[in-house]
């Protein structure tokens, strides 16, 4: 499965070729370097969404929002889904088999 994270631009090192220009991303307080070269109008403070290393488009930030709520979402429901698959093993546990 691919997943396609929303992060903040905050930093765009310029580069002579639009294929070598990268930029640092915000990701909920973490820091990474992205490539630009997808975003051919790439600003400071736009909303991208990355995927291994590359921006591959821009979105709003209503929308980069969104997905931080589906992504809590998910990660609440394996949380969930662990807590039941611990219950589910130890009940195997108690039970004695002859």
């Amino acid at each position: 499965m691919c997943l396609g994270v929303p992060g903040r631009i905050e930093e765009i090192s310029e580069n002579d070729d639009p294929l070598f220009v990268t930029g640092k991303v915000n990701f909920g307080g973490v820091l990474r370097e992205v490539i630009l070269a997808g975003i051919k109008d790439a600003k400071i403070g736009d909303w991208v969404i990355v995927h291994a290393g590359f921006a591959l488009n821009k979105l709003n930030e209503e929308e980069a929002s969104e997905v931080f709520d589906y992504l809590r979402q998910i990660s609440e429901f394996g949380r969930i889904e662990l807590e039941e698959a611990d219950g589910i093993s130890g009940c195997a546990e108690e039970v004695e088999i002859d």
